[in-house]
This record gives C-alpha cells, sequence and structure tokens, in this order.
C-alpha cells in the first residue's frame, strides 16, 4: 500500500502551521492572566480574531469560495458555541493555574478527542495507526495532568484544559461538516459572536484591565485564534477532522519550547515524558498509509476547486479562471488511489 504522497500531504503543512500559532498562544496569553479576567481574556482574543481577519478579507476581495448557506447555520451555531464562547473561558482558567508549558502539552488532547467524536458520531472512518497516534497523545496529557500532591489526583485547572480540549472537538467536528465555505467568513463570525459575547460578559464582571494587556490579547488573538483558525478550517477540507487533529497534535511542541524559552519554566520529568509522547503521536499520523478501491456516489454541492480527476465537469463559461466556485455535480464513480476521508471521501471501510 502507498504512503500518503505529498500532493495530498501537503494540506499537512496547513494544519501544522495552524499548530504553530496556536501553540505559541498559551505561553503568549499566560502572562495575561494575571492582568485580565478569564472571561474577559477569552473575549478579547477572539475578538482580535475577528479584527485581524476582517483586515485580511479587505485586503483580499475575491477569495474564490463558496459562501456560508443557510443549511450552514446549525453547525456554525454550535461550533462558535462550544468552541468560541466556552471554551477559551476554561482555558484561559486554567493556564492561570497551570505551567505554560504543561498547558501546551494538555491541548494534545484535543486530536485525541476530535478523532473520537469524528468516529463514534460523525461516522468518519479513523485507521488504526490514527487510534495509536490519539493514545500515546491521550498519554502525555493524562502524565501530565497526574498531580497526586493534591485531594483529588487531577488538577482542576488541568481538568478545565481538558474540557476546554473536548468542546474545541466538538467545535472541530462541527466545522468539518461547513469546511467546503468559506474559511475567512466562519473564523469571522466565530471571532465576532465568541469575542462579543465573552467581551461584554467580562467587562462586566471586571471591567478594569490594563489598556496594554487590551492591545496584548487582541495581537495574539488575530495570529493564534483567527489565522490559526483559517489554516485549521483549509486543512480539514482536504484531510478531514480526525487526521487534521492529530497533525495539529504538534501545537504542544511550539507552546512548551516557547514557554521553557521565555518564561523561564523549569524541565521536569512528566514535561520530557509527556512530549515523547506527544512526538511518537505526530509521528505516527504523518506517516499514514491509505489507499483501496472505494466508489463515489453521485453528488452536487458547492466549493472552491479545481479539475482533478474528482472534478469533471461542465461549465457555462462564467465561472473564471481556476481554482473557482460554483455549483457542480460529481457522477458516480469507481476508483483506487491515496486518499483522506474528506467531504469526497465520506464511504465506509
Amino acid at each position: 500500500m502507498k504512503r500518503i504522497d505529498f500532493r495530498l500531504q501537503r494540506y499537512a503543512v496547513l494544519a501544522l502551521a495552524s499548530a504553530a500559532l496556536f501553540g505559541a498562544a498559551a505561553p503568549a496569553v499566560k502572562p495575561l492572566t494575571a492582568a485580565v479576567h478569564p472571561v474577559l481574556l477569552a473575549g478579547l482574543l477572539y475578538l482580535g480574531s475577528f479584527l485581524g481577519l476582517a483586515l485580511v478579507r479587505i485586503a483580499r476581495r475575491n477569495t474564490a469560495e463558496a459562501p456560508l448557506a443557510r443549511r450552514d447555520l446549525g453547525a456554525l451555531a454550535g461550533a462558535v458555541l462550544a468552541g468560541g464562547v466556552i471554551a477559551p473561558v476554561l482555558l484561559v482558567w486554567g493556564l492561570s493555574g497551570l505551567a505554560a508549558s504543561s498547558a501546551s502539552l494538555l491541548l494534545a488532547a484535543e486530536a485525541v478527542l476530535t478523532a473520537l467524536l469524528a468516529a463514534l458520531f460523525f461516522r468518519e472512518a479513523v485507521a488504526p495507526r490514527i487510534w495509536l497516534a490519539a493514545a500515546a497523545i491521550l498519554g502525555a496529557g493524562a502524565l501530565l495532568a497526574w498531580s497526586p500532591r493534591l485531594a483529588l489526583p487531577f488538577s482542576p485547572h488541568a481538568l478545565a484544559v481538558f474540557g476546554a480540549c473536548l468542546l474545541w472537538a466538538l467545535d472541530n467536528n462541527l466545522t468539518r461538516r461547513i469546511s467546503l465555505a468559506d474559511p475567512y467568513a466562519i473564523a469571522m463570525w466565530k471571532g465576532l459572536v465568541a469575542g462579543a459575547v465573552n467581551t461584554a460578559l467580562g467587562l462586566a464582571l471586571a471591567p478594569a484591565a490594563p489598556q496594554s494587556a487590551w492591545l496584548a490579547a487582541l495581537g495574539v488573538g488575530a495570529l493564534g485564534y483567527g489565522a490559526s483558525l483559517v489554516l485549521y478550517v483549509l486543512a480539514m477540507r482536504y484531510l478531514g477532522a480526525a487526521r487534521t487533529a492529530a497533525h495539529f497534535g504538534t501545537a504542544p511542541f511550539f507552546g512548551a519550547v516557547l514557554a521553557l524559552a521565555f518564561l523561564g519554566e523549569p524541565v521536569t520529568p512528566a514535561l520530557i515524558g509527556g512530549f515523547a509522547l506527544t512526538l511518537v503521536g505526530t509521528w505516527l499520523a504523518l506517516t499514514e498509509r491509505h489507499e483501496h478501491m472505494h466508489q463515489h456516489e453521485a453528488l452536487e454541492h458547492e466549493h472552491r476547486h479545481v479539475h482533478d480527476e474528482h472534478h469533471q465537469h461542465p461549465h457555462r463559461g462564467d465561472e473564471g479562471p481556476e481554482p473557482h466556485s460554483h455549483v457542480h455535480r460529481h457522477e458516480r464513480m469507481r476508483h483506487s488511489h491515496p486518499h483522506f476521508p474528506e467531504v469526497h471521501h465520506p464511504h465506509r471501510h
């Protein structure tokens, strides 16, 4: 069986870039937790996401992306509530009581939980190799969350980060359902709604916060949440939810290294063990092989595309140069090639 080639794995680069930005956000947010209320800080991060992406969207007027449709609103609303409103509050509160390096590695649980939800509730095919990767990453999270000196064996701050990961896993799977739509629109709606709700609540709870902390939170949000989310949605469009999440498991590497380098945090045995397990899980996901005979059923939808083997359809003549977006139909087809379980490959295994 062939290894997935670079023609498909290049989309993993988008997931890795997303992971780098999000991983860097945890140590960047850590110093702000002492100065800004968790709810307000969560709101500012997503407002920064919205403002940053709005500027990019204005600069890139023609993105040739499919617009969000009415049928997408339910999944978008669920993703905004779970991943935009509630999860960031849990993360920020968790960060306030954990070392940033440990919290960064705990975020690897998001990959495991995303794969579990994708397989159990959203019927996405997840190969044994991906399950092994998920198990290694889960082991890393459990090692870092264990705190035997407390009355509860697991730190409540660590459990809060784990809860944020669970909500982001739900968010990822809901977003996967609408990933063919404009990723900028998806990320901007999440940033605007989640940012406005949590900022308003945060100001009601604790209106006093240094102006410099506001600006820093907006900047971190623009890159670590906004740009990261756009890259994540683009990767998920081609890789599926579980595999994108597995690649996103590299985020802890970036966060932990930055925390050690710039925050002066100590290197502990638990940190070394968690880092090693996360590295093993990431390697397993990146070296997957998946090819077999499969059948495509007839399908009609709209998204940004070029005319490859899956997109051979007639045109009216006004669609514009490739890549472009328009409603098109896929005829029934049976063939074999390396692939991921993205929207064009939802078949059973």
